[in-house]
């Protein structure tokens, strides 16, 4: 059973647990590579990534390139003598990097590759409407997300998901997954598998547009845009001029004349319903006017007006 020293390369919360899997393992991690502190807020405060602020819980080394094309910082990896780099949730490797360890680089991807290569893959599962997906260790080559698969593990994906909830499930089966994976490849177990090319599918990084509701959509269609969108970076609607941002919604089973976008229902107990393109009703459950907090449509209707035939564009 050989200890691997790994590098751990990753940025967003996505890659904590599998930070804390592996640094709780047999293996040693020498160094965690994340992005550059950025400013936040009124005070424009400098923030470290939440990879940088566990891998200081752990007293690791740190490394915060600008760039990862940088030969500097492929210089630096080498230094590192790496059995193993470890990537989830970062930026895009060049081959100067990726290809120094002995043991090869690994990635997490939140999806059933080859389903949904790209940057937003679990929230277009859900904007897509699949009720099942996973994760997916692979080994990293020039091509984004192509590289031969290793441990790939299935949750279903229930109705009551969004992307919070999926996010943070995928989170912790990536760990495990990922764990697995290293312990594979240690003990010389792996049995890499080539992904096939006819069950391709992207998932592009989400744009603002993505975010748009088009209520001439089927109300189905809608409702899992919102859920794929929730809490961030949330789908929204505008009337009036005024943008609402959309966090939660049910797909009713009631058959409406009028507009698609027009509000059917306005009832302090029960809520807002809206007609949709197949003339379905979604009723809209959390929301959030501009400049104020996210809240229950029955909160919205005691503090602002909106009436019967009222419309979203």
């Amino acid at each position: 059973m050989r200890n691997l020293n790994i590098i751990f390369m990753g940025t967003a919360d996505f890659a904590v647990p599998s930070l804390n899997s592996i640094h709780e393992s047999r293996h040693s991690v020498i160094a965690v590579v994340t992005g550059p502190d950025q400013p936040k807020g009124r005070g424009q405060k400098l923030a470290f990534t939440p990879v940088k602020r566990r891998a200081l819980e752990f007293n690791l080394p740190i490394l915060q390139p600008i760039t990862v094309k940088d030969p500097s910082f492929a210089e630096q990896v080498r230094n590192l003598n790496p059995d193993l780099i470890v990537v989830v949730a970062f930026k895009i490797l060049p081959p100067a990097v990726f290809e120094i360890p002995a043991y090869g680089s690994v990635n997490l991807h939140a999806s059933l590759l080859p389903k949904y290569r790209g940057a937003a893959p679990l929230n277009w599962a859900l904007i897509n409407g699949d009720t099942e997906t996973g994760v997916t260790t692979f080994f990293l080559q020039s091509k984004v997300d192509t590289g031969e698969m290793l441990v790939q593990r299935r949750i279903p994906v229930l109705p009551e998901d969004d992307a919070g909830t999926l996010h943070d499930k995928l989170a912790l089966l990536g760990a495990e997954t990922l764990l697995d994976t290293i312990h594979q490849i240690a003990d010389e177990q792996t049995k890499p598998v080539k992904q096939d090319e006819s069950g391709v599918s992207v998932a592009p990084k989400i744009f603002k547009d993505t975010c748009h509701i088009d209520w001439t959509k089927p109300a189905e269609q809608i409702h899992n845009l919102v859920r794929g969108l929730s809490p961030y970076p949330a789908a929204f609607t505008e009337m009036n001029g005024v943008t609402y941002k959309i966090f939660k919604t049910t797909v009713s089973t009631t058959q409406r004349a009028g507009e698609s976008g027009t509000i059917s229902v306005v009832d302090p107990k029960t809520g807002i319903a809206v007609v949709c393109g197949d003339h379905r009703e979604i009723w809209i459950k959390e929301l959030q006017p501009p400049s104020k907090k996210r809240m229950t449509s029955q909160e919205f209707l005691r503090g602002y007006s909106i009436q019967l035939g009222d419309r979203f564009q």
